[in-house]
């Protein structure tokens, strides 16, 4: 078995360095109360670190650097080119130390070695290498307004932004949110959540190390609630909240937006429609299917949560897609044959679990899973791939969001119908289509509410592609040239050259 062991972990001078600290002001703390917390391996159960449990005090004193920094520090004078040259310089010291950065991942969250190791990580340095692109491509405009006025137009930073992101892509969700901000002049606190505190820190550490002034980059780790994250939604002095997080979250942040109505953009839940027609490639999209719903456990704000099978293939494709998902491989993310690791928490898998004992009650069948499987996984918090059949778009497994590895599979007649029911839901972020028919496709992905539709394909990223929601799937758009939309603001500028 492949397996990394402790003694051959890269990321193990890290992790005994304990406990760890917040980043304030260029400088590491330890929290204002003193208070500390425990972050664990969801393989085992077992304490990874002892991290800084920061509160309100701390997050004052993470906003005051930061505003200095933006206000009177060098970072506002800095040619853009500089700044384009320290997001390359982070970009390439994460790229150095990949392994280290893929081992702590997947240890903090759960989720396999080959998935931190060759999409999260690489995807968080090709972000930052993307928006040190566009640090020299920030433009005013002139406009004919008037023959006796001049009129340009500046496009500057926000100001001071509280950036939260969630836990099931912690690096990857720091660098959709660092590398717009820090391209746009921004200053910024950054509160990881408190499941997945690890490789924020770190990278902390490299954002010393590559040069960044001190005050830019400040990071509080701790909790949400009457704590960490309320502080920094609260706080009069920041100037724009960026969160990714499940709705709940989002609607209290912006609430709290209202004080100093400060700028939010949200990028919450999901419950994708993955629509699949008899004339689709079956074997393509029982592998779609696959990748839609148990990518990352199933823990992916994006999953394609409900499977839509027409009803002349729906026995045909429910066969091919359960035989081949009994056969994943389930078991610690370390080891790398592993496909599915456990859930990031013991509260994350008890949440799954409750779902299950919904679907049954509501008269969902189910078809495999549904379980904590046993034996050496029992300490850990993993839950059996699990598909139920027989749902109907009205359960509340198909319209809530259960983030994790379930699939309520809905059978469908017309293409109007299933256009119909794709859009019965709260959510709006992404959808899927399966068609050889390309007039269905585009008519199918023009009607689906959702920020973002695959056809043919699942869980395809690029940092020059917006992602983002509709409805209650949030508002703005991560990644892109529509990212720096959430980090600036325009000034118009009016010189009379009149007589």
């Amino acid at each position: 078995m492949a397996v990394v062991l402790e003694k051959d972990l890269a990321c193990k001078d890290f992790l005994s360095k304990q406990p760890k600290q917040l980043l304030i002001d260029g400088k590491w703390h330890p929290a204002e109360s003193g208070k500390t917390f425990e972050t664990y391996n969801p393989a085992t159960g077992e304490v990874l670190a002892k991290v800084a449990e920061g509160g309100k005090a701390d997050i004052d004193k993470a906003v005051k650097a930061a505003r200095r920094a933006f206000e009177t520090g060098p970072w506002r004078k800095m040619s853009p080119a500089h700044r384009s040259r320290l997001l390359y310089k982070l970009a390439d010291a994460i790229e150095a130390r990949a392994q280290e950065f893929a081992q702590l991942e997947t240890l903090d969250n759960g989720k396999p070695i080959r998935e931190s190791l060759h999409v999260d990580i690489p995807q968080a340095v090709e972000t930052f290498r993307y928006y040190a692109g566009w640090c020299t491509k920030l433009e005013g405009e002139t406009l004919n307004v008037n023959e006796n006025f001049f009129n340009y137009t500046l496009r500057e930073p926000v100001g001071v932004v509280g950036q939260i992101i969630p836990w099931n892509f912690p690096l990857l969700m720091a660098a959709w949110k660092l590398a717009p901000a820090l391209a746009c002049g921004n200053t910024l606190i950054l509160k990881p959540a408190e499941q997945t505190p690890l490789t924020a820190l770190r990278l902390g550490e490299l954002i010393c190390e590559v040069g960044f002034p001190e005050g830019v980059v400040n990071i509080v780790t701790g909790f949400g609630p009457d704590s960490a994250g309320e502080a920094l939604s609260n706080h009069m002095d920041v100037d724009k909240i960026a969160f990714t997080g499940e709705d709940k979250t989002g609607k209290i942040i912006v609430q709290a937006s209202t004080g100093n109505l400060k700028r939010v953009s949200l990028e919450l839940g999901g419950k994708a429609p993955n629509i699949v027609f008899a004339d689709a490639d079956i074997d393509a999209a029982v592998k779609g299917a696959i990748t839609g719903i148990f990518f990352n456990q199933g823990q992916v704000c994006c999953a394609g949560s409900r499977l839509f099978l027409e009803k002349s293939i729906h026995d045909e494709f429910l066969t091919k897609l359960t035989d081949r998902v009994q056969k994943i491989k389930q078991g610690p993310g370390l080891d790398e044959k592993t496909v599915i690791g456990p859930q990031v928490s013991k509260e994350q898998q008890e949440r799954i679990l409750n779902y299950v004992k919904v679907a049954k009650g509501e008269g969902a069948e189910l078809v495999c899973g549904g379980e904590a499987p046993g034996g050496d996984l029992a300490k850990g918090y993993f839950v059996k791939p699990t598909i139920f059949k027989g749902v109907k778009n009205e359960m509340r497994i198909a319209q809530e969001e259960v983030f994790g590895p379930l699939l309520s599979v809905i059978p469908f007649d017309t293409m109007e119908q299933v256009a119909e029911q794709a859009n019965k839901v709260t959510f709006g972020l992404s959808g899927a289509v399966w068609t050889k028919d390309i007039r269905k496709a585009h008519k199918l992905a023009a009607h689906i509410k959702a920020g973002t539709i695959w056809v043919n394909c699942f869980n395809v990223f690029d940092p020059a592609v917006p992602f983002g929601g509709y409805k209650m799937s949030g508002y703005g758009r991560e990644l892109g040239k529509h990212s720096i939309e959430l980090y600036t603001q325009i000034k118009s500028v009016w010189v009379n050259i009149g007589e």
